[in-house]
């Protein structure tokens, strides 16, 4: 394999038109390292057993998301939750929270049973995620854009027991909830229209801007330890199946002092002091059912009392008269947000100066994107890694750094680490040899739910195999050449290829079919398929479009299908040359 070496990569940050400031690094990663990590410091880390295996953990971690809840409650009359009209204070968001926990637990929620989510981001997101975990039970955020039965897979999968919803969600699963046997209770959340084997939200914790009004009252008595399950995220497996990763406590607690270690290198890189925290504004864009918002973002904006904007849809505009307004100072989620509001052509006619600093993560991004945000906002750019199975953040990237390695994701923080495996997983690879990526730390999930052939097959000695292939240089900065197999990331959505495939083979004309990403500026990629029909029969392009919109989610239909009049080419395992097939396109 080859190798990149410094001075390649230093090219790549002169091509975008940066270099480095005299005198920069004051200090390298391992100084940072070793200060931040000291004894008596905010980022002290203790080794303790984790499911047998040593593990390097954040000694001031929170020990739950009980504690979390417990400190925004502390945050009182500060906005949390802004959505149109509609803002929401800490103190009003807690009293919503305590009341529907107890509610739960009136409706025989147990610790260990399951509660859904699914719905848009709305304020009544949080409230149900923290009321569910914080007595114990284990939240299920389930996709939003999924169809009916894809909804109702994730609800049977997780044997959810109660399912909080909107009224869009819930008119996609009232048609499937014969398949979801162990769902005994539904609520459902601005319901215009008559309920029918379901309940208003509204009834137990009113409207958003009514929580303010509800009883101050404490959370129901639970024990919960960091090792206690708190949450399933599904995440598509290459058998077509979603697979639902299992995070505990710990997971989602490592995050908050993941993010802040992040922060506080950038500043020490740079030689200044680090600052006292303060609140800021967010514009939260991405879906709350990700790992990236939900464990990644909204737990270390709850612990530090950031106020977090929502949208009802994405639109450029409405986010430019947003950040004016709120005088945002954070936004981004993916690339495809970044490029939005970099190219769109009515930016100039808004403030934007509020904008500190925009990060993404979810999807591969271009080198030219880093210069860009800092070019046109004057903002730092941020990126990192990880996945559902990490529960998000493993490597962070930004500032200075960033652009000094613009392709890279960073290198691992303090209690997380990574090697480079060959195909078999039986040798690491020397640095700068690219492998597959294997990651460990506090933010490995456990497993997969009811899964244990796939959790035997990713899981093994407490680190997770990626899939991901990667390289790393002699400073631990961590590189991604290619991707999960057979997966297409359109705008930080995950897009297995069987899934589609095996949706495309189910029409009688179809007899091979293989999914590929096409690049696109904006969103990474974008799914397209290459197809060939059984002799005799016929079927139009337009026609599967609709074939796979009927039964998957919009974002995985393919926006171009090719037909070949041969079977797909393959190697001598049978496997399919997808490479072979970007040049149809």
């Amino acid at each position: 394999m080859a190798t990149q070496t410094k001075s390649e990569t230093g090219s790549l940050a002169s091509a975008i038109g940066w270099t480095a400031p005299a005198g920069w690094p004051v200090i390298s990663r391992d100084q940072c390292r070793e200060i931040l990590t000291a004894p008596g410091q905010r980022f002290e880390m203790e080794t303790i057993d984790i499911r047998g295996i040593p593990t390097r953990v954040w000694k001031n971690a929170p020990p739950n998301l009980r504690a979390i809840a417990m400190v925004g409650r502390m945050h009182g009359d500060r906005e949390f939750t802004v959505y149109e009209d509609e803002r929401v204070t800490y103190d009003a968001w807690f009293r919503a929270v305590a009341t529907l926990a107890h509610e739960f637990q009136a409706r025989g929620v147990k610790k260990g049973d399951r509660v859904a989510v699914a719905m848009r981001n709305l304020p009544e997101w949080p409230v149900a995620f923290f009321a569910a975990v914080t007595i114990g039970a284990i939240c299920v955020p389930l996709n939003a854009w999924w169809t009916g039965p894809e909804l109702a897979y994730g609800l049977a999968n997780s044997g959810t027991k109660l399912l909080v919803c909107d009224e869009e969600r819930w008119e996609r699963v009232s048609e499937n909830r014969a398949d979801c046997p162990d769902l005994e209770t539904v609520f459902v959340t601005r319901a215009e229209g008559s309920l029918s084997g379901a309940e208003a939200l509204e009834s137990v914790i009113g409207k958003p801007m009514e929580y303010a009004s509800l009883p101050s009252r404490d959370l129901p008595e639970v024990e919960i330890a960091p090792e206690d399950d708190a949450t399933i995220f599904y995440t598509s497996g290459t058998t077509g199946k979603p697979k639902g990763a299992l995070g505990t406590h710990r997971n989602l607690c490592t995050n908050i002092l993941s993010s802040g270690y992040n922060a506080a290198c950038a500043v020490l890189r740079r030689g200044e002091e680090i600052p006292e925290p303060t609140p800021k504004v967010g514009l939260t864009v991405i879906p709350l059912f990700h790992v990236t918002a939900c464990s990644a973002g909204l737990m270390g904006n709850v612990a530090a009392g950031n106020t977090l904007i929502f949208m009802h849809k994405w639109d450029p505009v409405k986010a430019f008269q947003i950040i004016e307004r709120e005088k945002v100072n954070s936004t981004g989620g993916v690339p495809t947000i970044a490029w939005q509001l970099i190219e769109h052509p009515e930016r100039k006619n808004y403030d934007l100066s509020s904008i500190e600093a925009i990060a993404y993560g979810g999807a591969p991004s271009a080198p030219e994107l880093v210069r860009k945000i800092r070019e046109v906002f004057g903002a730092l750019p941020g990126n990192g890694w990880g996945m559902t199975e990490t529960m998000a953040t493993v490597t962070g990237h930004s500032s200075e750094d960033y652009l000094n390695r613009p392709d890279s994701c960073g290198p691992p923080v303090a209690v997380a680490d990574l090697k480079i495996m060959n195909e078999d997983g039986t040798q690491e690879m020397p640095t700068g040899e690219v492998g597959e990526l294997w990651a460990r730390g506090p933010m490995v999930v456990k497993g997969y739910w009811h899964n244990p052939e796939a959790t035997e097959a990713t899981f093994i000695d407490g680190w997770v195999r990626t899939g991901d292939l990667a390289r790393l240089d002699d400073e631990g900065f961590c590189y991604i050449v290619d991707r999960a197999k057979d997966m297409v990331i359109r705008g930080g959505e995950n897009i297995y290829s069987s899934e589609v495939e095996n949706v495309l083979y189910d029409h009688p004309a179809v007899t091979d079919a293989a999914l590929i990403g096409l690049p696109h500026t904006q969103l990474g990629e974008e799914p397209a398929a290459v197809v060939h029909l059984a002799p005799g029969t016929s079927a139009t392009e337009a026609e599967l479009q609709q074939w796979v919109a009927d039964r998957l989610a919009k974002f995985k239909v393919p926006v171009r299908i090719v037909f070949t009049k041969d079977t797909l080419p393959r190697n001598a395992n049978g496997k399919i040359l997808k490479k072979d097939l970007l040049s149809m396109f």
